[in-house]
C-alpha cells in the first residue's frame, strides 16, 4: 500500500469484491424468486387447487344419490338415470385423485396426512351405505318423490356422513395446504423484496468503488478517463438497474398470481361446491319431508355463504333472501361502487381489475339470481301441497330448473377460468424473466475483465 501499483491492485481488488458480493446477492435473490415461482406456479399451488375439487367431488356425489333415489323408478327426470350414475362414478374418481394430490402436499405433516386418511376411510363407509340405499330403492321401485321409509333411513346415514365428517374434513385439506401455499408465498417474497434491497446496497458499494478507482487514476495519472473503466461503471449500473428491476418483476408476478388466481380460483370453487351442495338440498327437502325444515335452513346457509344481501333488520329467512336479491344484487354493476352484499361472490366483485373481469361476475350473478327464482318456484308449489309439481319443477326437462343452474355453474366456470388464465399468464411471464438470469454471470465476468483490462496499462508503466 506504500506504492502506486499496491494501492491500483487494492482498488481493483476492492472493486472485484463488490462486484463478487452483487453477484452472490442476486444468485440468492434470484434463487429465491426461482423457488417462490415453482412453488406457487408448478408444485404447491396447482396441487392445492387440485385438492379443491374434493370438496367439490364429495358434494356432487351426495348430489346424484339424492337425485336419483328422488326419481325412483321414473328414470326420465333429471339428466336421466343412466347420466346420474355415470356423474357418480365421474366424482368418485375425481376424489380420488384429489386424495392423491392430498398425500403428496402432506408431505411429512402427520396431522394432514391422518386427514387425508380419513377422508378415504370415511368415502368406503359412504359407498357402503349408498349402496345400501340404492339397492333398496331399486327393489322398492317407488313413483318419483315417494320413497318408502327404509330408503330415505339408509340415505340419511349416507348423508350424514358426508356432510358432518367428509365434508368439513375435505374443506380442512384445502384449507391447511393453502396456507402451506401463502406461508411459502410470504417468506420466498418477502426473501425476494429483501434480495432486491441488498441488490441496490452490493450495486452502489460497486460502483462507488469504481468511481473511486477512476478518480485515483485520474489524479495520479493526469488523464481524465479511463475507458474500459467507465465501461465497466456503465456495466454495473445496468446490472444492478437490470438486477433490482428483476426482482421487482418476479415479487410483481408471483404477488399478481396469487391474489389475482391463486387465492380466487380457491375462492370461487368453494362456491362452486357450495353451490351444488345447496342445488342437492333441493332434491333433499323433497326426498326427506321429514328433514325439510332442517334442509331448507341449510339451503339458506349455504346461498348466503355465497351472496348475502343486505336485507336490513328484516328476519333472515328464504322469502326475505329472494327479495334482497332482487332488490340489491339485480341492479348491481361491478365498476359501480361496493357491493350491497357480502359472500363470495362480494369478495370477486370488489377484486375486479378489468371489463373481462366484471362481465363474467355480472353474467355469473344474474344466472345465480335466476336459479333462486325457480328455488322460490318450488318452494311455493311445495308449500302449497303440490307435491308432484314442486318435483316436476326441480327435475322435470321441460321445467328449466337443470338448465338454469347448469347455465349458472357454465358462468361460473368462465368466471374461475378467467382468474386461471390471469394466474397462468403472470406464472409464464416469471418463468419468462428468470430465463433472462442466464445472461448475468456472462455479463459480470465482462465487467470484471473490463475493470483488470482499465488498470493493466497503469501497473505496466511501473514495470
Amino acid at each position: 500500500m506504500r506504492t502506486i501499483p499496491g494501492r491500483i491492485r487494492a482498488h481493483v481488488a476492492l472493486v472485484l469484491a463488490a462486484l463478487v458480493a452483487l453477484l452472490a446477492v442476486l444468485t440468492v435473490a434470484v434463487g429465491n424468486a426461482r423457488d417462490s415461482v415453482q412453488t406457487i406456479g408448478h408444485d404447491a399451488g396447482p396441487q392445492v387447487v387440485a385438492t379443491s375439487t374434493l370438496y367439490f367431488a364429495l358434494s356432487d356425489m351426495d348430489a346424484q344419490v339424492s337425485n336419483i333415489l328422488l326419481i325412483g323408478r321414473q328414470h326420465d327426470l333429471g339428466s336421466g338415470y343412466d347420466q346420474m350414475v355415470g356423474a357418480y362414478e365421474r366424482r368418485r374418481a375425481d376424489a380420488d385423485a384429489a386424495a392423491v394430490q392430498a398425500a403428496q402436499l402432506a408431505g411429512r405433516d402427520p396431522a394432514l396426512r391422518q386427514t387425508v386418511q380419513d377422508v378415504l376411510d370415511g368415502l368406503g363407509r359412504y359407498e357402503r351405505l349408498v349402496g345400501s340405499a340404492m339397492q333398496l330403492n331399486q327393489q322398492a321401485d317407488h313413483p318419483a318423490g315417494e320413497p318408502p321409509k327404509e330408503v330415505v333411513d339408509a340415505y340419511r346415514q349416507a348423508t350424514d356422513l358426508m356432510k358432518l365428517e367428509l365434508l368439513p374434513k375435505a374443506y380442512n385439506i384445502t384449507l391447511d395446504t393453502g396456507a402451506h401455499v401463502r406461508q411459502a408465498y410470504e417468506s420466498k417474497r418477502t426473501a425476494v423484496l429483501a434480495g432486491r434491497d441488498w441488490v441496490i446496497v452490493a450495486g452502489a458499494a460497486a460502483l462507488l468503488l469504481l468511481v473511486a478507482t477512476q478518480l485515483y487514476l485520474a489524479r495520479t495519472f493526469r488523464r481524465l478517463l479511463n475507458p474500459a473503466l467507465v465501461l465497466a461503471t456503465l456495466g454495473t449500473v445496468a446490472l444492478t438497474i437490470a438486477g433490482a428491476g428483476l426482482l421487482s418483476a418476479q415479487a410483481g408476478h408471483i404477488r399478481k398470481a396469487k391474489e389475482d388466481g391463486f387465492d380466487s380460483v380457491l375462492s370461487l370453487s368453494r362456491a362452486r361446491s357450495v353451490s351444488h351442495s345447496a342445488f342437492a338440498d333441493e332434491s333433499r327437502y323433497l326426498l326427506d319431508p321429514g328433514r325439510a325444515d332442517t334442509y331448507e335452513q341449510t339451503y339458506l346457509d349455504k346461498s348466503l355463504s355465497v351472496v348475502y344481501p343486505d336485507i336490513g333488520d328484516k328476519p333472515l329467512n328464504l322469502e326475505n333472501y329472494y327479495a334482497g336479491l332482487e332488490q340489491k344484487v339485480g341492479p348491481y354493476r361491478p365498476h359501480k361502487g361496493a357491493a350491497p352484499f357480502l359472500g363470495f361472490f362480494a369478495d370477486e366483485a370488489a377484486a375486479v381489475r378489468n371489463a373481462r373481469e366484471a362481465d363474467a361476475v355480472q353474467r355469473t350473478l344474474r344466472a345465480y339470481i335466476v336459479v333462486q327464482r325457480d328455488d322460490q318456484k318450488m318452494r311455493s308449489l311445495a308449500a302449497s301441497g303440490d307435491r308432484n309439481g314442486a318435483i316436476t319443477m326441480r327435475m322435470g326437462r321441460q321445467s328449466g330448473a337443470i338448465h338454469d343452474f347448469d347455465a349458472y355453474d357454465a358462468a361460473l366456470g368462465s368466471l374461475i377460468a378467467v382468474h386461471q388464465d390471469a394466474f397462468t399468464k403472470q406464472i409464464k411471464d416469471a418463468d419468462g424473466g428468470l430465463r433472462g438470469w442466464k445472461a448475468v454471470p456472462p455479463a459480470a465476468a465482462v465487467i470484471a475483465l473490463l475493470i483488470v483490462a482499465g488498470v493493466r496499462p497503469r501497473l505496466a508503466e511501473f514495470r
